[in-house]
């Protein structure tokens, strides 16, 4: 095999493996992860791609992968620039009755074609109210609760909209969506050299 000299795989040595039919053929080892310092952090803006990110600050798109080596936390490349299709999205909600059906909600979000998670948060804080005890006003910490749920889903099989639907649908009503990604996170951009 022959690797250009920029390539990442350049250095790595040669192995015989097995193909899926039993075949010997020539391959690369596996290439582990270089120790990679840097202090200068990017923060990842709506429309990143790792190819632009690479051209920005190394004036070569295809050494992008030095900035993935930088971020192993990843699992890709486009994860580390909240491009791939599985995405979080977090839903709060509230409810008016008294006890909400959590498990009826779960059970319709996880039907959906696509959904791969749904976990309920629920928080609560004491809030300071004003009530009325024996004719006298008087003042009271009660619980205050805020609700969502949080549900990861690949958004090619579907998409927050159609997961928001089945919430309602569920009888709770729904806040402003959240989406759970890396935009306006910070990821390392090593010094040219040191991947």
């Amino acid at each position: 095999m022959v690797f250009d000299r920029l390539s990442r795989y350049r250095t790595v040595p040669d192995v015989a493996v097995a193909d899926a039919t039993g075949r010997v053929v020539a391959s690369k080892d596996f290439r582990p992860l270089p120790d990679v310092t840097g202090t200068f952090r990017h923060t990842v803006l709506a429309g990143d791609r790792p190819d632009q990110l690479a051209t920005t600050y190394y004036g070569d798109p295809l050494r992008y992968w030095r900035i993935s080596d930088a971020n192993p936390d990843f699992p890709s490349p486009l994860a580390m620039v909240d491009r791939e299709p599985v995405l979080t999205t977090r839903f709060p909600v509230t409810f008016g009755g008294t006890t909400p059906p959590w498990a009826a909600l779960i059970a319709a979000v996880n039907a959906v074609l696509g959904v791969l998670a749904v976990t309920v948060v629920e928080d609560s804080t004491l809030v300071e109210v004003t009530r009325t005890v024996n004719s006298q006003q008087v003042k009271v910490l009660v619980d205050q609760f805020t609700r969502a749920v949080v549900v990861t889903y690949n958004g090619v099989a579907t998409s927050r909209e159609a997961v928001k639907d089945v919430v309602t649908a569920q009888g709770f009503t729904v806040g402003p969506l959240v989406d759970i990604g890396q935009v306006g996170q910070q990821i390392v951009i090593p010094p040219m050299g040191s991947a």
